[in-house]
């Protein structure tokens, strides 16, 4: 029998549960994930579901053959959510069988290794992401244009407005950024132009806006990771846009890519992200930065996934020094 480890009073009693924020997760997705399926159609749609199904059946083969776990936990939300955000930093034509390395990866790798939820020290969506960019770099950059629902591995592909962002900044050509579409158009998900849309997530920053809206409203989240990654990323692209147009406009920077997929919904992990308040915006200024520092002068024109994985390595650090005041301390004037 185990011990029974109960802390000092007082004591906060909530209604939050495991099953409960992991499926509030999976709803404030929804907005984005349909959108999605009416611009990728199909390919979005197999994509999705390939990655969900493999997070949970590697989830629960790992707990059953190799743990010899009696008590599963593929039904608490936590594998299905892992699976849906790997799905959706994906492109919309990657093949299934690349889809299941990535999961395996993910769950097997970044999540059972080190003891399972609550215990991963990386994003395991993101872990599996980045893996596969490594293993698999041409499949993990051909991005479909919008618009071909019946295509899959066929459709026809092109540069997204990231990539058009990184040529004007190494040539120092603004013209470049003309062929982008405008702020607004980003903002709505309409990507009527000559060029991928990016990943399956990343297509309509309206959708995850509502998403956030709705994990703040449930109190799932708080606003404090993403409007400080966000805010960062804005005034620093606002500062290298005035310095030199090559470099787009902050409002175009925050709405390309997976930056606000990432911010709202990648960095807010409870498992990977500090406790406090104030750690919380230290870790997403960190994760601002080093999102621009990799987008401009990077190897990739993104960089959302290596700033957030970098400072998940630092989280146990700005916990440790970052922490709030006990009850019944005393403040020093």
């Amino acid at each position: 029998m185990g011990n029974l480890i109960v802390s000092l009073s007082p004591h906060a009693h909530n209604h939050d549960t495991v099953e409960r924020n992991m499926y509030g997760v999976l709803i404030a997705l929804l907005p984005a994930l349909l959108v999605s399926f009416y611009y990728f159609g199909i390919g979005s749609a197999i994509v999705c579901m390939s990655s969900v199904a493999s997070c949970v059946f590697i989830e629960w083969a790992i707990n059953k053959y190799l743990l010899k776990n009696p008590r599963t936990t593929v039904l608490d939300g936590s594998a299905m959510l892992t699976g849906l955000l790997l799905g959706m930093n994906l492109p919309s034509n990657l093949p299934v069988w690349i889809v299941f390395i990535g999961a395996l990866f993910a769950i097997g790798v970044a999540k059972m290794t080190f003891g399972g939820l609550g215990n991963n020290i990386f994003n395991p969506a993101l872990v599996g992401r980045c893996a596969l960019l490594v293993a698999f770099p041409a499949q993990m950059t051909t991005w479909p244009v919008p618009g071909h629902l019946l295509d899959y591995v066929d459709a026809e592909t092109g540069a997204t407005p990231l990539a058009l962002m990184k040529q004007a900044i190494k040539s120092g050509d603004a013209s470049i950024l003309d062929r982008m579409p405008d702020a607004f158009a980003l903002l709505l998900g309409n990507h009527s132009f000559a060029g991928g849309a990016g990943t399956i997530g990343e297509i309509c920053g309206l959708a995850l806006l509502i998403g956030f809206a709705y994990m703040l409203y449930r109190r799932i989240i708080t606003w404090h990771i993403p409007v400080s990654i966000i805010g960062t990323v804005f005034i620093f692209s606002a500062i290298m846009h005035l310095i030199s147009p090559a470099y787009a406009d902050p409002f175009a920077v925050i709405l390309s890519g997976g930056l606000m997929l990432g911010a709202i919904f990648m960095a807010t992990d409870y498992v990977t992200s500090p406790m406090t308040h104030r750690g919380q915006i230290i870790y997403g200024v960190s994760i601002g930065l080093l999102t621009i520092v990799i987008r401009n002068w990077g190897a990739y024109p993104e960089g959302m996934s290596f700033a957030i994985l970098i400072m998940n390595a630092f989280t146990p650090l700005i916990n440790t020094y970052v922490k709030p005041r006990r009850f019944g301390e005393e403040v020093k004037k």
